[in-house]
């Protein structure tokens, strides 16, 4: 038991430190993520501008032209089934949208899906209206 209390208690310590999101920058456009389909896993930030992030949980932009990159991790179906359920395997893409229109003090929505193997992002305003869509995709 004591075997297994060690390694429990180094993985809440390492969750906790993680530093807390940044408020919303009143000067900045905000980028939440989602994933609404079923088997989407994880939408991250990776890139902006073509600079790497050192916290890919948001993107946090000054208004006007942006290309965003992300990573986006979700499941495809193989084929098989084992005992009634049908199998998966995870597929990681990164996929880069650019969007020219971002205002100070908005927020934004990206989200991530996918049909089978094809993923998309979209991004969306707070009244939902759909802004732009991936422009590119390479996934491993």
């Amino acid at each position: 038991m004591r075997q297994l209390v060690l390694p429990i208690a180094a993985l809440l310590l390492s969750a906790c430190a993680l530093p807390p999101i940044p408020p919303m920058d009143a000067q900045q456009a905000w980028v939440d993520f989602a994933t609404p389909t079923p088997g989407a896993k994880l939408v991250m930030a990776q890139r902006l501008d073509g600079k790497n992030l050192n916290d890919g949980r948001f993107f946090q932009v000054p208004p006007g032209s942006h290309e965003l990159m992300v990573r986006f991790d979700f499941e495809v179906p193989t084929g098989g089934s084992f005992g009634g359920l049908s199998q998966t395997q995870d597929r990681t893409c990164f996929m880069t949208l650019q969007y020219d229109h971002f205002e100070a003090g908005q927020r934004y929505r990206l989200e991530g899906r996918s049909l089978s193997y094809t993923p998309n992002i979209r991004l969306y305003n707070a009244a939902r209206q759909l802004l732009a869509q991936e422009r590119s995709v390479n996934c491993i």
